[in-house]
C-alpha cells in the first residue's frame, strides 16, 4: 500500500489518474448509450466496474487537492474519457439504425438493388412540393449503415436520406436472405425453442407405456 501511496505520489501519479479517468468515463459514455437501447445486461455490468474505477481514481485525487497536476490530470481524463467512449461506441455500432429515402426518380431501383444485397425495403410514392417522390424504408444494423448509404446513392446522389435509431423491434425479418435473416430476439427465440423441446422430451420418457 505504501508503495502505491508513493507512486501516486510521485510525477506518475497525475498521468495514472488521467488513465484512470479515461477507463471509467468511457465506460460511463458506453453505459448510458446501451442503456438508452435497453442493454439490460451489460449496462449493470459495466457499471460495476465503472464505479470500482471511479472510486480508485477520485480517491487518489482528492488525496492530492494541493496538487495541481493531480488536478489537471483528472479533469483532463475526464475529458478524453467522453471522447474515447464515443469512439468505442461508434466501432461497436451496436444495435438497428433505420433508413428513409425520399427520391425523385429512383426509388424502385434503389429499392430493388438493397434487396438484392440483402435488405428488406418498404417502398411507396409520395408529394413533395415540387411533385411526386418515391420513399424507400429499410432497417438494417448499425455497422451496416454506411454500406447501405452508398448504395442509395449510387441510384441518387441527391436522394434526402434520414437516419434514426429505433428503440425496440418486433416482428419482421431482418434481411431477405433466408440463411441471413436476423431477428431482434433470434436469440432468446432459440433458447426457448431448446427448452420446450426439452420439456417435451421429459414429458414424453415418464409417459406409462401402453
Amino acid at each position: 500500500m505504501e508503495a502505491l501511496d508513493a507512486l501516486f505520489a510521485g510525477p506518475y501519479g497525475p498521468l495514472i489518474i488521467f488513465a484512470l479517468r479515461i477507463v471509467d468515463v468511457s465506460m460511463s459514455t458506453v453505459r448510458i448509450l446501451l442503456a438508452v437501447r435497453g442493454y439490460k445486461v451489460a449496462v449493470p455490468i459495466i457499471g460495476f466496474f465503472e464505479v470500482l474505477v471511479w472510486v480508485f481514481a477520485v480517491g487518489n485525487a482528492i488525496r492530492f487537492l494541493d496538487s495541481g497536476w493531480h488536478l489537471l490530470g483528472y479533469a483532463g481524463g475526464f475529458a478524453t474519457g467522453n471522447v474515447v467512449g464515443l469512439l468505442i461506441e461508434e466501432r461497436l455500432a451496436i444495435g438497428f439504425a433505420t433508413i428513409r429515402v425520399v427520391s425523385t426518380h429512383a426509388g424502385v431501383e434503389m429499392a430493388d438493388a438493397l434487396r438484392n444485397i440483402g435488405f428488406g425495403v418498404t417502398e411507396f410514392g409520395g408529394q413533395g412540393r415540387d411533385g411526386r417522390v418515391e420513399v424507400v424504408y429499410t432497417v438494417c444494423m448499425r455497422r451496416d449503415i454506411e454500406r447501405v448509404v452508398d448504395e442509395i446513392e449510387r441510384w441518387d446522389e441527391q436522394a434526402f436520406i434520414t437516419v434514426e435509431e429505433p428503440r425496440d423491434i418486433r416482428w419482421g425479418w431482418m434481411q431477405s436472405a433466408p440463411r441471413n435473416r436476423i431477428t431482434p430476439n433470434a436469440g432468446m427465440h432459440r433458447m426457448m425453442k431448446r427448452m420446450s423441446e426439452r420439456l417435451k422430451g421429459t414429458a414424453r420418457a415418464r409417459r406409462p407405456a401402453g
